[in-house]
């Protein structure tokens, strides 16, 4: 009768003693995936290395230039309108051998310069006129604080690896690239230094609010532990 009650107690013991071991493994995983994370930089997060000039720079040995596509609109083209801008874009863009990418992104409108239309337009006597003005800034001006109004914009991405000319290589390709559309009718240009680091922000900080003038001046942000996509 004792040794089958010793045989329980045992294998409960030993059940117990691997339980909390395997508990307190799992702990210390986590504590060391928190303090590796503590110590990695924004810049690790995010794969970006530097960003200088025309050109971003990735950890993964890569160079990326970004051109915008200025947007065009075509609901008053007619159908035939439509078919022979699809034409000279599709023959324009025939002769590209090399791969990019094409990004869509989503950013508030900027209404300041119709604010700025409305407030002045303030200076009438007219009172009626001058009520409706300041009902019609107030609409405004909260739909612009809500963020319901947004545009869309779109980007192009070209990378070459980090080699000795790989700037200049990819800088013709971006040229290339910007007048194959300018000959179609439609506006691009090369992102500078600063336009880059507020596209990289609207990519990957929602909170980010794109009209904002940012300072972009080098630093090495260092994000907190548990944080992750």
């Amino acid at each position: 009768m004792i040794f089958p009650i010793i045989m329980i107690l045992v294998c409960a013991a030993l059940g117990g003693g691997a339980f909390l071991f395997i508990r307190l493994s799992d702990k210390r995983k986590k504590q060391a995936a928190v303090a590796d994370g503590q110590q990695k930089t924004a810049n690790e997060f995010v794969n970006v290395k530097d960003i200088k000039g025309k050109y971003l720079y990735t950890r993964d040995q890569l160079v990326l230039c970004y051109l915008k596509i200025n947007p065009i609109t075509i609901d008053l083209f007619s159908k035939g309108e439509k078919h022979q801008l699809v034409k000279q874009l599709t023959a324009s863009m025939s002769g590209i051998q090399h791969p990019f990418k094409f990004l869509a992104v989503s950013r508030p409108v900027d209404i300041t310069p119709l604010i700025s239309e409305l407030s002045a337009a303030l200076a009438t006597s007219d009172t009626k006129q001058k009520e409706l003005l300041k009902q019609e800034i107030l609409e405004m001006t909260t739909f612009a604080l809500s963020g319901e109004v947004v545009e869309r914009q779109f980007y192009i991405v070209l990378w070459e690896k980090a080699d000795e000319g790989a700037e200049k290589e990819l800088l013709v390709k971006a040229k290339d690239f910007a007048g194959n559309l300018d000959d179609c009718g439609i506006g691009c240009e090369i992102l500078e230094q600063q336009n880059i680091v507020r596209l990289c922000n609207l990519i990957n900080n929602p909170a980010y609010m794109h009209l904002e003038d940012t300072d972009f001046t080098p630093s090495i942000p260092i994000l907190g532990g548990g944080v992750a996509f």
